[in-house]
């Protein structure tokens, strides 16, 4: 009797055995077989695709192939759910529908050569007046203001001194460690000329120690073309931050960074949000772009609006199981996920699709870490990040001097970048700003690159005015910035106008609520007086420091 309970008992671990095995293998195919029954799947309301030539199975790419190029800061990180740009469409009255990562190169052995020169930017093609009254922005950038020339490059003052004569290896592109017989650099720019190039690495290598892109490098509007049309071969999430956004591959190698819509055009943060729970903006990111070049910054990399298809574009196309398992069908019919992330990831706070598609911002990547090391600083301003505490800046009025005695505020032109920082910010109503990088390769004699712009936007009938502390404070600002604030608080060169008209080139627009953009031209008349107070307080020469060579008419400027 004691063996047979003992026989049964094997008999018993070895089926509990086999039934594990089983529900793995089944876990593992079942990924594939979903594919296979989408389209006669009774519980899903999805519309079944257009006849197409079939495609091959998604290959899971290495993991060389999910590189991670950029640490968008130390930063609490994404955004929410639902879609509906249907009120936000009537409030703009009129508003119509109109980047890649991966690395840039190090130098051949072979004498280097410029691939393209930012320094010296290209004058915009003469515009006539009736066209210039319509289009203010062009009239805009045809001004002696944006038509500044930077100081001459030296090979120092570019990110990468590259061969022209490198041919791209796809080898090379998917597994950076693999090298050739010859033990040769292989860097990936194109097959055989500059303009076969990609357009994520135009825009790399167009990065020097002023600016990440000229005014009129065409590869940038190329670039934010690719980023909305450039097919989607693989998806991860990010790792870090607070919020799910999703590392996007596409077929060039190129690579961009996902936040999805989270909330619509038209939602205000409620008031009883701290600023570092806030919700992620996906607008935000896309106005933040073209506000950072309409202000002559050119601090942010390119963002684009795209409407992504959840299922064939991020759930079959993802290597990420954590990612996959949070896929579900909603009980209105449509297709949600979550991810994995420190706030909003779960069922309540969902990204549902309508039924599968939704909007979200696509930023180009920076050049990948291991080719242009960043340094990450701490923001002097930086708040508490606490529900009671405050930060030194927010209760000593001399702070600034301290900061000025500190490295590398205390030489250079570090403190002014803060300052334009300080005013980009206040014009997006963005208080999240605790960190800020810049290229290691240019040390403290470079300008300030602005990443993560996702909590902007998010307050229209409020102006932060803790915001402008830095240049209250310290009453330091560059001279170009100030002029050009001066020409945007004029009625043909309106902030607000400008940037309507810039924002509806993108393929998501409307991408603002109308009162966002009347804050910005409320918010710009703050900061001005805010400068005229310092100058009638410390003098003019003391508050503008003229950042100009020669007369603002010879255009040539020192950034």
């Amino acid at each position: 009797m004691k063996m047979l309970l003992v026989r049964k008992f094997r008999v018993l671990i070895l089926m509990v055995f086999l039934v594990a095995c089983t529900m793995h293998i089944m876990i593992d195919l079942l990924p594939r077989l979903e594919r296979r029954g989408t389209e006669g799947r009774p519980g899903c309301s999805c519309p079944p695709p257009a006849a197409s030539p079939p495609r091959a199975a998604p290959r899971w790419p290495s993991k060389h192939t999910l590189r991670i190029l950029q640490d968008f800061s130390a930063e609490p990180g994404s955004n929410l759910s639902s879609q509906s740009r249907e009120a936000a469409e009537r409030a703009a009255a009129g508003g119509g529908g109109g980047g890649g990562g991966g690395g840039g190169g190090g130098a051949a052995a072979a004498r280097p050569r410029r691939l393209i020169a930012p320094g010296a930017p290209r004058p915009p093609p003469p515009a006539a007046a009736a066209a210039a009254a319509a289009a203010p922005l062009a009239a805009l950038f045809q001004h002696p203001l944006y038509r500044a020339a930077l100081p001459p490059l030296a090979d120092g003052d570019l990110l990468f001194n590259v061969n022209s004569d490198i041919r791209f290896n796809p080898r090379a592109a998917e597994q950076p460690e693999w090298q050739n017989e010859d033990n040769e650099e292989f860097l990936p720019t194109g097959e055989t000329s500059i303009d076969s190039y990609p357009n994520w690495l135009k825009f790399h290598i167009g990065i020097n120690r002023y600016e990440l892109y000229s005014r009129h490098n065409p590869a940038i509007e190329a670039l934010l073309q690719d980023l909305v049309s450039q097919k989607i071969t693989s998806v991860a999430m990010k790792s870090g931050g607070t919020q799910l956004k999703l590392i996007m591959t596409f077929q060039n190698y190129g690579q961009a960074l996902f936040k999805p819509m989270k909330q619509t055009r038209e939602q205000e943060t409620p008031p009883d949000f701290f600023y570092f729970s806030d919700y992620e903006r996906h607008n935000a990111e896309i106005a933040a772009f073209h506000l950072d070049r309409i202000l002559d910054f050119r601090r942010v990399p390119p963002v684009a609006g795209r409407l992504v298809n959840m299922t064939r574009e991020i759930r079959d196309v993802t290597r990420d199981k954590k990612l996959w398992r949070t896929f579900f069908i909603s009980p209105a019919n449509n297709i949600c996920f979550y991810g994995e992330c420190s706030y909003y990831c779960s069922t309540e706070h969902a990204l549902c699709g309508k039924p599968d598609q939704i909007e979200g911002s696509l930023a180009a990547f920076l050049p990948d870490l291991s080719l242009a090391k960043r340094k990450t600083w701490r923001n002097p301003w930086r708040r508490s990040y606490h529900k009671r505490k405050k930060a030194e800046w927010e209760v000593d009025p001399d702070y600034c001097e301290e900061v000025k005695q500190t490295p590398p505020y205390d030489s250079g032109t570090r403190i002014l970048d803060i300052m334009d920082m300080t005013v980009f910010d206040f014009l997006m109503g963005n208080m999240d700003r605790h960190h800020y990088e810049t290229f290691e390769k240019f040390g403290n004699e470079t300008f300030i690159i602005h990443l993560d712009n996702g909590r902007g936007f998010g307050k229209y009938s409020h102006d932060e005015l803790s915001i402008l502390v830095p240049l209250n404070q310290c009453c330091r600002i560059r001279k170009s910035t100030y002029l050009r604030l001066q020409l945007l608080a004029k009625e043909e060169y309106k902030l607000s106008l400008l940037m309507k008209e810039s924002l509806l080139k993108d393929k998501i627009a409307p991408i603002l609520y109308q009162p966002h953009l009347e804050a910005m031209d409320r918010r710009l008349r703050i900061v001005l007086k805010a400068v005229s107070d310092c100058i009638e307080k410390d003098g003019y020469d003391n508050v503008v420091e003229n950042d100009f060579n020669t007369d603002v008419n010879t255009v040539t400027t020192e950034r």
